[in-house]
Parts: structure tokens; sequence; C-alpha cells
């Protein structure tokens, strides 16, 4: 399973697993919440999976709820509606390690250069959708060892 990146253009990023059709609902977010707590327990003093701001001690929280039911989330290049225009951008995993990221680091005014310099990172991403149950037979071996 390949991650995906993106700036929400609000307060945080946005990691997605393409997912083949192949699940419902539930199965999807059954895997999103296990996930998450495998990477929170294994990188505790980095990661949590605790909702309550007053819980996270200077840990980034693995928000999942983006796959509740009902729930939204920011399209890749959406204009956000807050002061300045930022825009969520998909970035490379290798943008990870930039000390100038910032979820609203691109905005209307610098946006379209970075168009103009970089290919879209998320260009494929249809062709790296793993199966569900794969993903869930990846993370149990993870799991185990």
């Amino acid at each position: 399973m390949s991650p995906f990146v993106m700036t929400t253009g609000s307060r945080g990023l946005h990691v997605v697993a393409p997912l083949q059709a192949d699940s419902g609902f539930d199965a999807v977010r059954e895997l999103a919440r296990d996930m998450a707590a495998w990477l929170a327990k294994r990188h505790a003093n980095e990661l949590t999976v605790e909702q309550r701001r007053n819980k996270h001690r200077g840990r980034i929280y693995l928000d999942v709820m983006r796959n509740a039911y009902g729930q939204t989330a920011v399209v890749p290049y959406a204009v956000r509606a807050l002061p300045g225009a930022p825009v969520a951008t998909p970035l490379d995993v290798a943008e990870l390690g930039d000390r100038k990221l910032d979820p609203q680091r691109w905005h209307l005014k610098n946006f379209l250069r970075r168009l103009c310099q970089k290919s879209d990172p998320w260009a494929d991403i249809g062709r790296h959708a793993a199966a569900t149950t794969r993903a869930f037979d990846a993370l149990h071996e993870l799991s185990d060892n």
C-alpha cells in the first residue's frame, strides 16, 4: 500500500491510502483505526490517537475520523475559505522533511508557480490502489513482529 500525502490548506496534513472498492465502509474504517493504533503504539512519544487535546502532550494526533459515516474530506487542489486562500496541495513523500512545510504553505498567490515547476504527485494514485484484505494482512503481519 502506497501512502499519498497532501496539505489540507488549513491545520494539518492528510494521508491517503488508495484502496480498491472491494470492501465496505465498516471494513475501511476499521483498517484506518487499526493502522493509526499500530502507528501510535510503535511511536508513542511522537504520535497519538487520543482525541482530547489535553492528552496529546506535544504528540501528533492521528485523526481517522474522516473515515466516519457522514464525514467529508478536503479534495486535492481545493481552495480553502480562509485568509490568504490556501490550497490543499498534494505532496511528494520526500517533501515531508522540508522544515518550511506548513499546511497553508501554498495559496492562490504561489500555487500556480508550483504547478508549473512540479508534476502532480498524485497523478497515478489509482494505480496504487490495494485490496483492503491485503492491507489488513500486511498490518497483522507487522503487528505479529
